[in-house]
């Protein structure tokens, strides 16, 4: 793969992980004023964004969005329920550990989902033809 097409690829995703990670953060929140807790939306669709986008395969975008989504996924759930203690984002990112663990499942399946749905090209592989 060219340079140039891979800078593309990478340019295009992140345009496109940008575009859904903004999507989940909006739309944990809306969903948690209807009484559920999606933390993994805003990881999730942040490589949703990106794969769909990208038109391509690239490990180093995958790299990246999974890296963003753990970030945006903290942010988030520090906006959504900061430590009452100190509710400061140093405070928070020092204690995270202290979380439950079902949000600290969440985050991660986030976080995985960034990564993996921005390998994810929205071009379907070419078949073969069956051989007789």
């Amino acid at each position: 793969m060219s340079e140039n097409n891979q800078t593309k690829i990478i340019g295009m995703g992140l345009v496109g992980a940008a575009i859904g990670g903004a999507v989940g953060y909006f739309a944990f929140f809306w969903v948690t004023r209807h009484g559920f807790y999606a933390m993994v939306l805003p990881g999730g669709l942040l490589g949703f964004g990106a794969g769909l986008c990208a038109r391509g395969r690239s490990i180093p975008l995958a790299v990246i969005c999974c890296a963003a989504a753990l970030a945006l996924s903290l942010v988030t759930q520090w906006r959504f329920a900061p430590f009452i203690a100190d509710p400061g984002f140093g405070y928070f990112i020092a204690h995270v550990s202290a979380l439950s663990p079902v949000t600290l499942v969440m985050i991660g399946l986030g976080t995985f989902l960034g990564y993996r749905l921005a390998l994810e090209t929205g071009e379907k592989p070419e078949t073969q033809a069956a051989q007789p």
